[in-house]
């Protein structure tokens, strides 16, 4: 399994960012899909899960209203569109994929077990 996250960059506060997560190497369809995120000294902490249909989605308290995750089944592709972000955002964003197919969508980071290398986005205030 091989996920490919992309779309980070320098970006002021108020501003949007897209991220992008390929992934291949599973039956992509099956699996739900998250982003994290990691800031040095701290944990990685959920941002934001989407079911493997595309018609569930949970967000972290911290990004909700402003960040929208999405897939694309076809393309084996997820998607992270972040408005109105803050400095507080600032951190290497990882997509993650599920253990195990189908299920609830989870929030935990034992919930995957197939991480991408991770794009650092950066909100300078």
């Amino acid at each position: 399994v091989q996920l490919q996250a992309s779309g980070g960059g320098v970006v002021q506060a108020g501003g949007s960012l897209r991220l992008s997560c390929a992934a291949s190497g599973r039956t992509f369809s099956r699996f739900n899909m998250g982003w994290f995120r990691q800031t040095p000294g701290k944990e990685r902490e959920f941002v934001a899960v989407i079911g493997w249909a595309g018609d569930r989605t949970r967000y972290a308290d911290s990004v909700k209203g402003r960040f929208t995750i999405s897939r694309d089944n076809a393309k084996n592709m997820m998607y992270l569109q972040m408005t109105s972000l803050k400095p507080d955002d600032t951190a290497v964003y990882y997509c993650a994929i599920h253990r195990v197919p189908w299920g609830v969508p989870g929030i935990r980071y034992s919930d995957y077990d197939y991480w991408g290398q991770g794009t650092l986005v950066t909100v300078s205030s």
